[in-house]
This record gives C-alpha cells, structure tokens and sequence, in this order.
C-alpha cells in the first residue's frame, strides 16, 4: 500500500474506472499460469485500487480526503498488526 500511488488514483480515476480496472486484475490474478512475483504486484496494485474507492466512499459521505487517505492508511495498517 501506497499512501502517493491511492491518492493519484483517487484525483485521476472516477470509481467507475477504478471498479473496471479492479475486475480485469483479480481476473489477471486467477490465471494458472501467474507467478507469485506477479500476483505480489497486482496485489499491491489491488490494494491502492481499494483504497482510491474507499476514499472516494470517505470524501463523498463528507470526509476531507486528507483524513480518508490517512484514515485508509490506519484500517490497512491495524489489519496487518492483528496478524
């Protein structure tokens, strides 16, 4: 996860891009034939995807994108200190 990578995806892509782009990668990620170098790319890119929609929930339920950005930031972050 990349905190500059969501927040570009979230000033240049609408949703609806975003929900496009986010369908042909987990269908990319299926493949038999991917190498786990490439899944471990297109997970990233899944997870920055995931937060430019979440933010873009945030600042539309009133949010300052600052605070979704950072808020995003959090929920990965405590995710990963739960495991």
């Amino acid at each position: 996860m990349k905190l500059p990578i969501i927040r570009q995806f979230y000033q240049t892509q609408t949703p609806e891009n975003l929900e496009k782009t986010l369908e042909v990668l987990e269908s990319f990620s299926e493949f038999r034939g991917t190498k786990e170098e490439d899944l471990n790319v297109v997970g990233e890119i899944i997870t920055d995807i995931c937060g430019a929609l979440e933010v873009h929930q945030s600042v539309k339920n009133g949010m300052s994108e600052k605070d979704a950005l950072n808020g995003f930031a959090q929920k990965v972050m405590g995710s990963i200190d739960r495991n």
